[in-house]
């Protein structure tokens, strides 16, 4: 099993993100405007093939690629925590989750 800690500080979550690659990313639209997206931390090519999915992904399944302020607004909004793995010298682990606080 994995130790993990939980970081709820957007520069420890930033800092964290930006060590592994990682870019903040909105799900899928929500099918209705009452609903807010899902909230994604993408790493590695897929951050940057955000439309090139080829005829296997259609388009509309792309997650949308944000600024950290507008991922934020709706981690703080929904009471979001991180959860990831603990460090461990000479690995980089990219196990993240999202759970409420």
């Amino acid at each position: 099993m994995v130790e993990t800690r939980t970081l709820i500080d957007h520069e420890e979550i930033r800092d964290w993100a930006a060590a592994r690659m990682g870019v903040p990313a909105f799900g899928d639209p929500p099918t209705s405007e009452d609903v807010d997206p899902e909230l994604l931390i993408l790493f590695g090519q897929v951050a940057y093939e955000d439309e090139d999915y080829g005829a296997d992904r259609p388009i509309s399944e792309a997650p949308e690629l944000v600024d950290w302020d507008d991922w934020f607004k709706l981690f703080d909004k929904h009471s979001l925590a991180l959860v990831v793995a603990k460090e461990e010298p000479g690995r980089i682990d990219q196990f993240h989750e999202l759970i409420r606080r």
